[in-house]
């Protein structure tokens, strides 16, 4: 893991942070679609892994995110905080969030390939690791719906091994300064790359809802 004094930018120059391309990113968007389309009209209130939140309330989340992420390579700014989202999910929720995903995917896809560091939502980051954190949000919040919702829609565990270098790089730091991650937990299955990257996240991979 990088050095959690350091922050992300500076963990990332000091350990020379992987290329993830921006196929991951695409991959973990495609998730989030697909499991948000599965939601049930009668399942937006139901509780998640984020703790407090609701299944709207992580998509809302999960939305403004994404838009951070685009805005931020033009030095715009999403609609809201993404910790207090505004709700924009009243028509259609899986159309709502097709607008921001394809925004965000041809605002990277659009970089040259030798760009260097670009401004995100954590500061400056170097492309690959910009790609790979908006991956790791998109694709965590979609493990959230799809496990609160009981779709039997698992993190794909090449996604997982795609966003794997900017959760070693950026993680640790945003655990310790911002506390927008959980304490990581013990791994179930330390062969199972993405139980283990949920567990890092401060996820349960075992969690399920409530009996009610």
């Amino acid at each position: 893991m990088a050095d959690k004094a350091a922050g992300p930018e500076e963990a990332a120059a000091a350990d020379g942070a992987g290329a993830p391309d921006i196929e991951v990113l695409t991959r973990a968007h495609a998730y989030l679609r697909e499991v948000v389309a599965a939601v049930g009209d009668e399942q937006w209130g139901a509780a998640t892994p984020c703790e407090a939140w609701t299944v709207r309330q992580v998509l809302n989340h999960a939305r403004i995110d994404q838009q951070g992420y685009g805005l931020a390579l033009t030095g715009g700014r999403p609609d809201s905080d993404p910790f207090h989202p505004a709700d924009a999910l009243d028509g259609d929720p899986a159309a709502e969030l097709a607008k921001v995903l394809d925004a965000v995917a041809g605002a990277y896809a659009g970089l040259p390939a030798d760009t260097g560091q670009v401004p995100t939502p954590l500061g400056p980051l170097p492309l690959p690791l910009a790609i790979g954190a908006a991956a790791m949000d998109a694709a965590v919040h979609a493990w959230d719906i799809a496990v609160a919702t009981g779709q039997d829609r698992p993190l794909p565990a090449g996604t997982a091994e795609g966003i794997g270098p900017a959760a070693e790089h950026l993680v640790d730091h945003l655990r310790d300064s911002y506390q927008v991650f959980a304490p990581a937990r013990e791994t179930p299955d330390g062969h199972d790359r993405s139980a283990t990257l949920l567990a890092f996240l401060g996820r349960d991979p075992r969690w399920s809802p409530r009996a009610d």
